[in-house]
């Protein structure tokens, strides 16, 4: 079990409380299947992602950017308990998506960028630390199917 301090606590809900879901989601999926481009293969059937103009408006990666970002709102919900909170998304991703699940990691260090560049000064190293930290969890709960 993640020990959470009070400080971390209040955080994470108040980076949840302040962004904007849509900008967001969209931007970190975004920038995840530009920067990393084998991720699109889970993409196939979202249309266009021929090159980096056509992703950032494509609305249904808009869409699934927004919809990540909102299952986030299961773990810092359930701060106590992420990994039984995501025993569901885990299991449907290794078992009936087979997402890699290395993506997981790469789309948190995409969604951490965002998070910088949308919160400006106030993402500072204290911050930075606590959204590690919660997305490490994130990430080792959605992988604990993985055989």
């Amino acid at each position: 079990m993640v020990e959470w301090t009070d400080f971390e606590r209040q955080t994470i809900a108040d980076i949840f409380g302040k962004i904007d879901y849509e900008t967001v989601g969209s931007a970190a999926l975004a920038r995840c299947l530009i920067v990393y481009p084998w991720t699109q293969r889970y993409f196939g059937n979202f249309g266009n992602l021929y090159n980096a103009g056509a992703i950032k408006i494509n609305p249904m990666i808009a869409k699934h950017g927004t919809t990540i970002i909102h299952g986030l709102d299961r773990a810092w919900k359930n701060l106590d308990n992420i990994k039984e909170a995501y025993t569901e998304l885990s299991i449907l991703h290794s078992e009936k998506i087979h997402v890699d699940p290395d993506n997981f990691r790469v789309f948190c260090d995409c969604l951490t960028i965002t998070l910088a560049a949308q919160m400006g000064a106030e993402f500072n190293a204290d911050v930075q630390a606590v959204v590690q930290k919660f997305l490490t969890v994130v990430v080792s709960a959605l992988g604990r199917q993985y055989h």
